[in-house]
């Protein structure tokens, strides 16, 4: 039975959420073969859909994933997914999709009876809060960022502009991060030069002197939502904004430091290895950015979390999230 009611795009059909699986013979679990997104809505409408799905193909292209869907019935089965499952969302929800395409059944596994053949294309549709849970106060206390002994894997040996579900060095860093005392901690991890790369699903900045400074794009999933960050709201403030080597250093000295990603938008980051960064709060800059894109999307991004938090929190659970490896 499908106790939610809810119903994922599975290579072509809807399918009950519980009923959408893929088999043990597939690449995706054989080699973590797969690329994906995933994406919120604002007001129940999707934001930069249209950049998630270009990012997708782009790994789907480089890592020649023999795909016939197109870009654009791609977005159609987003939208379909979404009106499908929208009657089951509160009126508060918001609508986090999760894209993923693998190759396929390895071809020694071909004569499998019953089994799918060729690429796997799946797309769930779940409330966004459940990603998000436990992170109003963040906006407000922000994050200690851990430097953690775990690099990121650079572009040299595997592409991670490439958004691929082979990330096991993120795991590793959440699980050392969270061997820190402390609630706040999120893993900062540095590439094999040294420099700062990104954390386990979000992208990094500091602030210095007034200028927005990202890490440099070679080494590091290059975020829709920092993109959006660097190319739209700093030039509509007037903000400086660049991409640069940045180490330690440069963290421990910045002003500001903060954190962007799809489900959250931007948190700020208070703290490096527990020293606090410039005055140990929130910023000026990292505010004025986030109203901003709030007034752009007509959301209040951390009220609305902030509701959630209040209303309707999630059952406490030892299981790990994203962004959370610590047993309660």
């Amino acid at each position: 039975m499908n106790a939610s009611g809810r119903v994922v795009f599975f290579n072509g059909q809807l399918v009950p959420e519980a009923e959408a699986r893929i088999s043990i013979y597939d690449s995706a679990l054989m080699f973590g073969d797969m690329v994906f997104e995933m994406t919120r809505s604002f007001g129940k409408r999707q934001f930069k859909l249209r950049e998630h799905v270009e990012r997708l193909y782009a790994g789907i292209r480089i890592l020649r994933i023999p795909l016939s869907m197109t870009p654009e019935e791609m977005e159609q089965a987003c939208q379909q997914t979404i009106e499908a499952n929208d009657p089951l969302f509160a009126a508060d929800d918001e609508h986090r999709l999760m894209i993923d395409v693998s190759r396929g059944l390895l071809g020694i596994y071909q004569d499998v009876a019953g089994l799918q053949k060729g690429p796997n294309v799946i797309i769930a549709d779940f409330p966004l809060r459940w990603t998000v849970a436990g992170m109003s106060k963040l906006f407000d206390t922000g994050i200690n960022a851990v430097i953690t002994s775990q690099r990121a894997i650079p572009a040299s040996l595997l592409d991670p502009k490439i958004k691929n579900r082979s990330r096991i060095h993120y795991l590793m860093a959440n699980i050392e991060a969270s061997r820190i005392p402390g609630d706040n901690n999120w893993a900062l991890l540095l590439d094999p030069d040294g420099f700062v790369a990104e954390g386990t699903g979000d992208n990094f900045f500091i602030v210095k002197d007034g200028v927005v400074i990202t890490p440099e794009g070679r080494n590091i999933l290059r975020g829709i939502s920092r993109a959006y960050l660097i190319e739209e709201l700093c030039p509509q403030l007037g903000i400086p904004a660049m991409e640069k080597n940045i180490d330690a250093y440069d963290v421990h000295t910045a002003d500001e430091a903060f954190m962007t990603g799809t489900p959250f938008c931007m948190l700020p980051v208070t703290a490096l290895d527990g020293n606090p960064i410039g005055a140990g709060r929130v910023g000026p800059i990292f505010t004025a950015l986030l109203e901003r894109w709030g007034a752009e999307v007509g959301v209040d991004i951390p009220g609305q979390i902030r509701a959630w938090d209040a209303v309707r929190p999630r059952a406490a659970a030892d299981a790990p999230t994203p962004y959370r490896f610590k047993s309660r």
